[in-house]
């Protein structure tokens, strides 16, 4: 693997090291949703969901959709469900 692609790789992992991102990531594994919805399911302020809706959206892990005066969030691609499956599966694992 070249130093790029494991830059990439480590830059992906550490995006999902915080654990408010993960839960807005387990959030939006249930279908799309806006920031209030986020917000009120993770239990963060807007502007905290906000900030960190950003930072994921810069990492291509969500994708945004404008709806009227509303932004929906959604996973970017399943690869995105995949890895937070498998994260998740692997710690209940033990």
């Amino acid at each position: 693997m070249d130093e790029s692609t494991a830059a990439q790789v480590a830059e992906l992992f550490s995006a999902l090291s915080d654990t408010s991102r993960v839960r807005i990531i387990a959030a939006l594994s249930a279908g799309e949703l806006n920031v209030g919805e986020i917000a009120e399911a993770v239990g963060l302020t807007h502007s905290a969901v906000s900030h960190h809706l950003r930072h994921l959206r810069q990492m291509r892990l969500v994708t945004a959709r404008k709806d009227g005066r509303y932004v929906f969030y959604c996973l970017d691609d399943e690869h995105v469900g995949d890895l937070f499956r498998c994260g998740l599966e692997h710690v209940r694992h033990g």
